[in-house]
């Protein structure tokens, strides 16, 4: 049953389930599952969750990638992908579960979560803005923040922040030295109360 899974799960300190790894690979080629039989297993485990864990906290995603447009790229080479995450919770019990699904950044789709649960609404709508991530079935992918014809997804690892190539972070800051024991005892340094 459900709620013995879930006792299992928080017992064994699980915090995290994964529906499906990077999709391309569930491809009808491979496994004989088309992209809709994914969409529906993604569906379904939120549908099979929701009575245990009625509560919709949150949506977002991770893109994972090798290639930045701006910073440091990773040291080692991650699998490319979007990382689409929803964390489910009982408010009661204080249980709770992240589900985390990959998209193909190929094909960056994935089915909407609003007819499970209506507080998907806007964090796919934040999550489509922002990374390009398609909730397919979603009602209305509107922009949030972004005005009308806005070109680009802020929050890809490739967006070019402009504000950072203008004027580059700061990170560490310089800091001037202080006044050495030397410059103390010729004077330099103001008088007490000055």
């Amino acid at each position: 049953s459900i709620p013995a899974a879930l006792k299992r799960l928080r017992e064994r300190d699980v915090q995290r389930i994964v529906v499906f790894p990077l999709y391309p690979q569930y491809s009808s080629a491979t496994t004989g599952s088309t992209l809709e039989q994914v969409f529906a297993a993604v569906v379904k485990v939120h549908e099979t969750l929701r009575p245990h864990l009625p509560f919709f906290s949150w949506l977002s995603a991770i893109d994972w990638a090798t290639d930045v447009a701006v910073g440091e790229p990773p040291e080692e080479a991650v699998e490319e992908r979007y990382e689409v995450l929803s964390r489910l919770s009982d408010v009661d019990s204080g249980a709770g579960l992240t589900v985390s699904t990959d998209v193909s950044k190929s094909d960056p789709r994935i089915a909407s979560l609003t007819g499970v649960f209506g507080g998907a609404d806007w964090h796919e709508r934040e999550a489509a803005e922002m990374f390009g991530i398609v909730f397919e079935g979603h009602p209305h992918l509107a922009n949030l923040y972004l005005p009308d014809g806005f070109e680009g997804h802020p929050l890809r690892k490739t967006f070019p922040l402009l504000s950072r190539e203008v004027k580059p972070w700061p990170g560490t800051v310089d800091v001037e030295d202080m006044p050495s024991a030397e410059n103390a005892e010729a004077g330099d340094e103001p008088e007490a109360g000055a």
